[in-house]
């Protein structure tokens, strides 16, 4: 099962290579780029990530108002070989926040644009988790009202002086991929869900069936003691046709369930018959030992 940066880095690949057709939705989502992704540099405002494949949709969008693109290879110092890409997008007055998406697919594209510079999912053995790391509150205010238009709530936190949004619930988290349009992510993560529920059925189902065993194995054995003393005290001879047989069999077929004794019987009973019927032999032998009667159990 893939690991975090895996998840993460296949949902970010897969969305990037899907460029919206609508004009105003690629307008919000280079934007959105421009927004979440572009730091301020020596006076220039550049647009960075460390996603070849984010890199090459930024270029694509950024040429559309501009002459050209042009994009920088570096090397973060905070990781190991890690490949930063920048494209300059010009003076750093450009980074004023975009007007407010009105549009469902403009609100979409930008959510999509965030989560390509600042999110990440969790792979599901870690525990289902999509968050977006932001540079400000006021980016994080904006994340929030597109994740609540959703109609998902988001949940904060700080994290070394960074404003993270959070989901936790796998609902929430399908809800909020499948509108930026990371169906190969929900896929993956709904059929994660499908095995463990599929596990989680099947041990519920192994551990009922283990347990109806043991009671059923524990009311044998009872049963088993009782008519024996009931056999030494009584005698089996004296007990009706019905009780009789019912007696001989629990001692014959220790191991068999009540339905498999009723078949048994002739003629053949359900469980029902013979389950009453092994309920007043044991009441038959309370009153032997001289024991108060208690309530009828059932037995399994």
């Amino acid at each position: 099962m893939p690991d975090r940066s895996t998840l993460s880095a296949d949902t970010k690949d897969a969305l990037a290579r899907d460029v919206p057709s609508d004009p105003s939705a690629r307008t919000s989502l280079r934007e959105g780029l421009a927004y979440y992704g572009g730091v301020v540099a020596a006076g220039e405002l550049v647009f960075r990530t460390r996603r070849p494949a984010v890199a090459r949709l930024a270029r694509t969008l950024f040429e559309e108002p501009r002459a050209a693109a042009s994009v920088r290879r570096g090397h973060d110092a905070r990781l190991y070989k890690a490949t930063t890409f920048e494209i300059g997008l010009g003076v750093a007055d450009d980074a004023a926040p975009p007007p407010r998406p009105r549009k469902r697919a403009e609100r979409r594209a930008e959510l999509r644009a965030a989560f390509l510079c600042t999110g990440s999912v969790a792979a599901p053995q870690h525990g289902y988790h999509l968050e977006f790391v932001l540079a400000d509150d006021a980016r994080a205010d904006r994340v929030a009202a597109l994740i609540a238009a959703e109609g998902v709530e988001s949940r904060r936190m700080r994290r070394k002086g960074r404003a993270v949004l959070y989901l936790k619930g796998l609902d929430a988290i399908v809800t909020v991929l499948g509108a930026m349009g990371a169906s190969g992510a929900v896929l993956r993560l709904e059929d994660v869900r499908a095995v463990k529920e599929t596990k989680n059925r099947i041990r519920r189902l192994v551990n009922t069936e283990a347990a109806n065993v043991v009671r059923a194995a524990a009311a044998a054995a009872a049963q088993r003691e009782a008519i024996h003393y009931l056999a030494d005290a009584y005698g089996l001879r004296n007990l009706s046709p019905v009780l009789r047989e019912a007696a001989q069999l629990r001692l014959a077929h220790p191991d068999e369930t009540l339905a498999e004794l009723g078949r048994r019987c002739t003629p053949a009973v359900g469980k029902a018959t013979i389950n009453g019927r092994l309920a007043a032999l044991m009441r038959l032998v309370k009153r032997l030992r001289g024991q108060r009667e208690e309530p009828e159990v059932s037995f399994v």
